[in-house]
């Protein structure tokens, strides 16, 4: 009986898909009113997943144009989670070049004499979305050849470029210590984090430990191992942080083994991050500096001492898309609008800048709510017939490998490293995905067995959404395998 009950659902939730948005006949593109047997499979996997129909969007359609080839509910704005990176992706692209870098100075607010800077050092930023600790020292070391030795003013940290905002780390998800939480910054230094490598050894004895980067002031206290289940190390460290220090009230179990694990220094404001980080790598440079760490900006008499070029816009965005980076793609939003000497750039300025670069590219936005670009957010909507389209005119632009080199690539890399190995779909499917408590999402391209190339959007808003996995990958595969 319960089967019975179980196959009349689906059939009534197939019955309630027919319509304007329906299934494809395979290799014609024209819709047809009865589910094909392949997408049929696909909705069962959303019923064994427990996520109704009604809580799913779906657009399938070709990468060079035309209309859907397979949708169910495409013109419905739904919350995407980290697909909504592709908006800021192609729009920067498109607006700044796959070329454009990123240029962090320095200046001096005075004269060097003998090594000795009688005045202000200060570090303007550019807004670069990976600009790292690796990079500041490299930067510092430019200093020390050219002959700077001490520095007997202050260090100004200008991060002017960017609008002040007020920020609450644990907004979002009262875990304002975890790394996606950082906000966008002009002065992104290390996107405000600390890496701790852990490496247990026994029960009930203090873990190996290691972190970067430097930071003067700031102290770690090393944690017990434990012979408990590695369920969820964060969860399981229990880590306070204070002004001065990171502390676990929990301990690291051995099951974890060896682990990196990156925390977001919530408690110390930009520029008291950037200050620490900064005297630490200036002493070992055997630079002197007894000033104070300050917000300000260079002088119209300063003078430009060093600077340091970013990676190209078209690498970044592999560590965006990949990784699913948030604090760099709140970041690059924000470059598509930032100038050198104009306004401080503002989310809802960019936001409205990406929303009108696709509505001149004729891709509509009425029900697009950006707002960080980052899909960390549960504001922000948009259909999957949009993101289909942006798909689609992404695949028709000069810019196309880097955009599609950006996506995590099915049993290869990124979010998607572990999905479809050992399967045809390896090497064959560039898919961003996207994950939030009650969103699943997935959107990119398949190359169909065909070798014709499909454009895939799927997002679901339900509080079962986690579980929908299976449902993604049979949506995948029916395509791969139709088209």
């Amino acid at each position: 009986m319960r089967r019975l009950i179980l196959c009349l659902s689906l059939l009534w939730l197939l019955a309630g898909c027919a319509g304007p948005h329906v299934p494809h006949v395979p290799h014609v593109g024209v819709a047809t009113a009865e589910p094909t047997p392949e997408f049929t499979q696909v909705t069962t996997a959303f019923a064994l997943a427990g996520v109704p129909l009604d809580a799913v969007a779906i657009d399938v359609r070709a990468a060079e144009g035309g209309g859907a080839l397979f949708a169910l509910h495409s013109e419905r704005a739904m919350q995407p989670a980290s697909v909504m990176k592709l908006l800021p992706t192609q729009a920067s692209l498109e607006l700044l070049g796959p070329a454009h870098r990123w240029v962090t100075r320095v200046h001096a607010n005075g004269g060097i004499i003998d090594g000795v800077l009688e005045g202000d050092l200060v570090i303007e930023g550019s807004g670069d979305p990976q600009f790292t600790y690796h990079a500041l020292r490299r930067l510092l070391a430019r200093l020390h050849a050219l002959g700077l030795r001490e520095v007997r003013g202050n260090l100004l940290i200008d991060r002017s470029l960017f609008a002040p905002v007020s920020y609450d780390a644990a907004a979002f998800d009262g875990r304002p210590e975890r790394a996606y939480n950082a906000p966008p910054d002009a002065l992104l230094l290390n996107a405000h984090t600390l890496s701790v490598r852990m490496l247990p050894v026994s029960p009930d004895q203090p873990v190996a430990l290691s972190s970067e980067p430097p930071l003067e002031g700031f102290a770690i206290d090393v944690p017990y191992a434990s012979d408990e289940p590695c369920i969820a190390p964060y969860a399981q460290l229990q880590p306070t942080l204070s002004m001065e220090r990171l502390r676990f009230l929990g301990r690291y179990p051995i099951a974890c083994g060896e682990r990196e694990m990156t925390f977001h220094l919530n408690t110390l404001d930009p520029v008291r991050y950037a200050g620490a980080v900064f005297r630490a790598l200036w002493s070992q440079l055997g630079g002197r500096f007894s000033g104070t760490i300050v917000e300000g900006k260079a002088g119209q008499d300063s003078q430009e001492l060093a600077s340091w070029e970013s990676e190209p816009l078209s690498q970044q965005i592999r560590e965006i898309n990949k990784q699913s980076n948030n604090p760099m793609a709140r970041n690059l939003l924000l470059g598509i609008v930032a100038q050198r000497g104009g306004a401080p750039a503002s989310a809802d300025a960019a936001a409205a800048r990406v929303l009108a670069w696709m509505a001149a590219r004729s891709i509509d936005t009425a029900k697009v709510v950006l707002q960080n670009g980052s899909g960390l957010s549960r504001h922000e909507r948009i259909p999957a017939a949009v993101l289909a389209a942006l798909l689609q005119r992404a695949w028709r632009q000069p810019t196309m490998p880097e955009f599609i080199a950006s996506l995590p690539v099915a049993g290869v890399d990124g979010t998607m490293a572990r999905r479809f190995a050992g399967t045809p779909l390896q090497g064959s499917a560039h898919i961003k995905t996207g994950s939030l408590t009650d969103v699943a999402s997935i959107a990119g391209y398949v190359t169909a067995r065909s070798g014709r190339r499909i454009v895939v959007v799927c997002l679901v808003n339900h509080p079962n959404a986690r579980q929908a996995r299976a449902a993604f990958d049979s949506l995948l595969t029916r395509v791969w395998e139709t088209y």
